[in-house]
């Protein structure tokens, strides 16, 4: 019988830590998580979970031993609304994660790490247009990111290529693009656009309030990829021979507006929108899926309207609880939608 692959998932508390989570005790993984909460809205599938800080050397240390792969998600970000405003805690707390997680893997003799970028790493020279060319891996140099989000993304997309050159530790790279779905954020200031328009218009659809703030004119551009080819997409890296940064996410670009009223249909209502002054990112953002499909002969499967479909219904679902818990409804309906990639 072959030995079970033992993995570790840091950020596992959070979305898409939670997900990957589920998805590798599925393909048979014995699995630990570590985070500095418990996933939130349901209970983790892992086998071990540690509540602890990797920011910590000695909880790094500890997390990754006795583990074969790891999988790289712990972060400390969210949405436009935070990473725009906290750029010191977010470049500070993620390097710290990310220098402890490789050294601590290394010295336990891990013999895979995947890190979890971001399309952040890419320069905003090259997405100061709304209908903007399709971003290659290749494009993230000469680098220029828009933020200290993307700049802590982008050396520890090289400090992953000099453990394996210097020490053999086989490193993967995803750069993820918007990646949405049920179970994750949706309100508070961390939750990214497709979570944040599912909650104002359920807010809308339960109260009988059809405006619908959002940040700028709404024409901002951005591609969004499904929850489930996200975990499958990794795990497909994970398996390959690829150790060079790589796009995971669809290649479908359409505004913040066309995203509003898409998500309206779903609910089965009209709304207005109000457009207001606020944090934006980038004007436009899409994912180039060339060399996704070359090296893993595969690309996100699953449709926009079906991902906002199931992640429409979950989010009706908690503001439905939140609004008949506590009566807080303009709280729920008053944070503003930006767009922001993962």
């Amino acid at each position: 019988m072959a030995k079970q692959t033992r993995a570790l998932v840091t950020g596992a508390g959070g979305f898409i830590g939670h997900h990957l989570t589920t998805f590798l005790k599925k393909q048979g993984y014995w699995v630990r998580g570590v985070d500095v909460k418990r996933p939130e809205y349901s209970a983790t599938a892992a086998d071990e979970f540690l509540v602890a800080d990797l920011r910590v050397w000695d909880n790094a240390l500890k997390a990754a031993q006795d583990i074969d792969e790891v999988y790289a998600l712990a972060a400390d970000m969210g949405g436009m609304g935070f990473i725009s405003k906290h750029h010191a805690q977010i470049l500070h707390n993620n390097s710290l994660i990310n220098l402890n997680t490789l050294e601590a893997a290394h010295q336990n003799g891990v013999t895979r790490l995947l890190y979890t970028s971001s399309a952040c790493v890419y320069p905003e020279y090259l997405q100061e247009d709304a209908n903007v060319k399709p971003l290659k891996e290749e494009d993230a140099y000469p680098a220029q990111p828009q933020d200290a989000y993307g700049w802590e993304k982008l050396v520890t997309e090289r400090l992953c290529m000099h453990y394996f050159q210097d020490y053999g530790l086989e490193t993967r790279t995803v750069r993820f693009h918007n990646i949405f779905g049920p179970l994750g954020t949706w309100d508070g200031g961390r939750e990214k656009a497709p979570a944040a328009m599912c909650r104002k218009v359920a807010y809308a659809k339960l109260t009988g309030h059809d405006e619908i703030e959002i940040w700028g004119d709404g024409e901002q551009t951005r591609s969004f990829c499904y929850i489930d080819d996200c975990v499958q997409g990794i795990h497909k890296l994970m398996r390959s021979d690829y150790r060079e940064p790589l796009n995971l996410g669809q290649d479908r670009l359409i505004t913040i507006n066309q995203l509003a009223d898409m998500v309206a249909n779903i609910a089965g209502i009209q709304i207005s929108k109000k457009h207001i002054a606020g944090p934006q990112g980038v004007r436009g953002r899409n994912s180039d899926n060339t060399r996704l499909r070359e090296v893993l002969g595969w690309e996100p499967q699953i449709s926009l309207e079906e991902g906002l479909a199931q992640t429409y219904a979950w989010i009706e679902e908690q503001v439905r609880h939140k609004l008949g818990g506590n009566g807080n409804a303009n709280a729920v309906a008053r944070e503003p939608t930006a767009a922001h990639a993962d």
